[in-house]
């Protein structure tokens, strides 16, 4: 059969998964659906990739491409352009597809011209192909309101001169295409999943999956990015709440890290954010008011008095909160962040990562929080039983856990002013790293993160 002008671009970006790329192409080639076109793009292979791929020259709708290490994006921007078919897909060479997921995907779009892109579920696997689990996503007809879990960049079927209208993918980054892409989409086209699995993920040592610095930092200066070419215009008052001076919280804020005070740490970070207009460090203590007035500017760092009645443990920061907005009345804000002091490792870059999410993904609120990806158990009488059936082989996106960690609260100002609440609406969320989760509550956490400064 000619493939002239193919349905259906499927290209396949391999860079020495030699071991992997014959599974890869074969679970292609052995679709239901025919209409299609196979690109082979090897990135620069020095294993035995090459002679496997060209094993494949002579099938009629398989083109070959070899070439020097450009990189994931560049690679999908030369498979975009020698593209003919309407749709086109990724699929990694370590990856391979069930055999009528070009089929399914590929009607969908057809059916609705609004449509933009389609992801499925998947299987995950291990590098031997054994099935781990199932993973399947929230249904997106009917439970999401939220767009803020991108699809896979591999595997996500794309209606083509969308993509080219949105400029294709941009070379700065070097991984997380899917997440960029994610974004320029579904701020402007339909999007939908598919509840049924139509893609094997190989998870193996050799892939980005356990990269988490690479990817959280790639993340947030692809959400930087995107919001610097809208000519982003909001602003965010920065509050950073202590207690009295018989506090825990008030003497972590007095504790040092390289000879320096945790509460400066946290100030200086606020100060350098670009989206921080205003930071209040609010409190009842003296010693607090005492060294801001000795250190800082009070127009870059304002001190509002705490009363001692609102610093109480146990008491929320509602009405501590009004007290602030009171006294900075006339001072116009789009958002108000709630920082803890405990959290020296926050940086600069992941505040304003924060506020870019909410603003992106248009949220009410947000939460900086950590993946529990361990086990959690109840005792229920008889002995420990696991929760939200975590044992099971079906891995539900709405059963996944995640840890409210890091001292970051996010609200849409106005939001906040009218339910008197800092948490609520559609709440949304940033993963934070490892070192960024680690929290001073302890002197054995203040040994621990003095040991990092000197690392």
């Amino acid at each position: 059969m000619t493939h002239l002008n193919p349905l259906v671009t499927v290209y396949i970006t391999s860079h020495n998964y030699g071991k992997y790329i014959q599974q890869s192409v074969d679970s292609v080639l052995s679709q239901t659906f025919t209409d299609f076109e196979l690109l082979i793009i090897d990135d620069g292979s020095t294993d035995n990739s090459r002679e496997l791929i060209e094993h494949y020259r002579e099938i009629e709708n398989v083109k070959i491409i070899f070439q020097q290490n450009k990189g994931l994006n560049i690679t999908n921007n030369i498979a975009l352009r020698a593209a003919k078919g309407k749709y086109i897909m990724r699929l990694e060479a370590d990856d391979y597809l069930d055999n009528n997921a070009l089929l399914v995907m590929s009607n969908l779009l057809e059916q609705d011209e609004e449509l933009g892109m389609v992801f499925p579920d998947y299987y995950l696997v291990d590098e031997q192909g054994e099935i781990l689990n199932l993973e399947k996503r929230h249904n997106f007809d009917r439970e999401v309101k939220l767009l803020d879990q991108p699809a896979h960049g591999a595997c996500t079927m794309i209606r083509r001169d969308y993509l080219l209208r949105l400029n294709g993918y941009n070379e700065d980054y070097t991984c997380q295409d899917g997440y960029e892409l994610w974004i320029k989409f579904t701020n402007s086209y339909k999007v939908k999943n598919v509840n049924t699995a139509l893609f094997y993920y190989r998870r193996h040592g050799a892939n980005l999956t356990g990269n988490e610095d690479k990817i959280l930092t790639t993340r947030a200066r692809i959400k930087d990015d995107y919001l610097k070419d809208d000519e982003f215009d909001k602003s965010a008052l920065a509050v950073l709440p202590i207690r009295g001076e018989n506090s825990q919280n008030h003497t972590t804020a007095f504790e040092k890290i390289n000879g320096e005070y945790l509460l400066d740490w946290k100030i200086k970070e606020l100060i350098k954010s670009e989206r921080i207009q205003q930071v209040v460090v609010t409190s009842p203590s003296l010693k607090v008011k005492s060294h801001l007035e000795a250190h800082y500017d009070s127009n870059a760092v304002k001190f509002i008095h705490r009363n001692e009645n609102l610093a109480q443990l146990n008491t929320g920061l509602v009405e501590t909160l009004n007290e602030a907005l009171e006294q900075l009345e006339g001072n116009q804000f789009d958002y108000l962040m709630v920082l803890g002091v405990e959290y020296p490792y926050i940086n600069f870059k992941t505040v304003n990562d924060a506020i870019n999410t909410l603003a992106i993904f248009e949220a009410d609120s947000l939460i900086s929080v950590r993946p529990e990806t361990n086990l959690f158990f109840r005792h229920d009488g008889e002995g420990m039983k696991p929760i939200l059936n975590m044992d099971k082989f079906t891995k539900l996106e709405r059963d996944a856990l995640y840890r409210n960690i890091g001292g970051i609260t996010l609200t849409k100002l106005g939001y906040f002013k009218k339910h008197q609440t800092l948490l609520g609406g559609k709440v949304g969320h940033i993963v934070i790293g490892q070192k960024e989760s680690l929290g001073i509550f302890s002197k054995y956490e203040l040994k621990v993160a003095n040991a990092i400064v000197d690392l």
